[in-house]
């Protein structure tokens, strides 16, 4: 996966948890709970949504790694 799919994929799931949210505008340095207004089960439901599109295994310590728009694609490319 690269850059530009890592970031469309997370867009999408994104879109699906916060409808409102003018994602076209998100900073990528944005902190993602802070930005679109997730509370915790939102932020819960963002990573099993990455995980069951990706399949990547994403253990509950590093959901901080997944804090920002750049975090989360620089999560799924590596």
């Amino acid at each position: 996966m690269n850059k530009a799919e890592a970031k469309a994929l997370i867009l999408e799931v994104l879109g699906g948890i916060a409808p409102e949210a003018e994602l076209d505008k998100l900073p990528g340095n944005a902190q993602l709970r802070d930005e679109l207004d997730l509370d915790s089960m939102d932020f819960l439901d963002f990573v099993a949504a990455v995980h069951e599109r990706t399949g990547i295994d994403i253990p509950e310590a590093e959901y901080g790694r997944l804090a920002t728009l750049d975090d989360a694609v620089a999560y799924l490319v590596r």
